[in-house]
């Protein structure tokens, strides 16, 4: 059997990335100063999930790429309650409607947000 293990990002600033990120309930599992390639590595997990995301910083790297070329996304079970949460945390969640703009009589519940780097994250309620 084959396992998708897990997603790497560069980032620009990895401190403030972690902290993103772990507003969201990600959680710091471990850092690598210096990888092989000389980058510093952080790698973040959700509870109960086999997937991570590995943060990915050097110096000498400029971050770019297309506007909506990937994103990542998490479920969650209160979709209101969790974006109240992280709301209050100081992340922007968009569309600004988002409350609002869930389709009528739709199972679809979805909003947004935007990491340090640009890097956008769905948020579904399960």
């Amino acid at each position: 059997m084959i396992k998708f293990l897990h997603t790497r990002i560069r980032v620009t600033d990895l401190e403030a990335t972690i902290s993103f990120y772990e507003t969201l309930g990600f959680k710091l599992t471990r850092r690598t100063e210096k990888s092989p390639a000389g980058n510093q590595l952080a790698f973040l997990e959700l509870d109960g999930n086999d997937h991570f995301l590995e943060l990915c910083y050097s110096p000498d790297f400029k971050v770019e790429f297309p506007e909506d070329l990937m994103h990542t996304a998490v479920g969650v079970e209160d979709i209101i309650a969790y974006c109240d949460g992280i709301e209050k945390a100081g992340i922007e969640i968009w569309p600004s409607d988002w409350r609002e703009a869930f389709p009528s009589g739709s199972k679809i519940k979805m909003a947004f947000v935007t990491d340090p780097d640009g890097y956008e994250v769905e948020i579904l309620e399960r």
